[in-house]
């Protein structure tokens, strides 16, 4: 499959920069490898998106089955400058 593509003249000048040093061998490589890096990425802002979702179902059930309650900031805060200041254990 042949396909012309108009890229703006930053993006030209880049993909030529790739074929120039050496590590493409032509245009059309540059652009596979992207389009490939692309999808790669948008999987994982997919897998991202779906876990997100996920912990935020879990959290909604856990308020509608009553295992969450109000919490101090202050009290955690307490109990982290009490960790911090014991002496660690080794």
């Amino acid at each position: 499959m042949s396909l012309n593509v108009s890229l703006p003249p930053e993006l030209e000048s880049r993909v030529r920069q790739h074929v120039e040093s050496g590590l493409y061998s032509s245009a059309s490589e540059v652009i596979r490898e992207a389009l490939r890096l692309f999808e790669a990425y948008q999987g994982v802002q997919a897998a991202n998106l779906s876990a997100l979702k996920a912990d935020i179902a879990q959290g909604v059930a856990d308020i509608n089955a009553g295992r969450v309650r109000e919490v101090s900031m202050s009290s955690i805060k307490e109990r982290g400058r009490a960790v911090l200041a014991s002496p660690k254990a080794v």
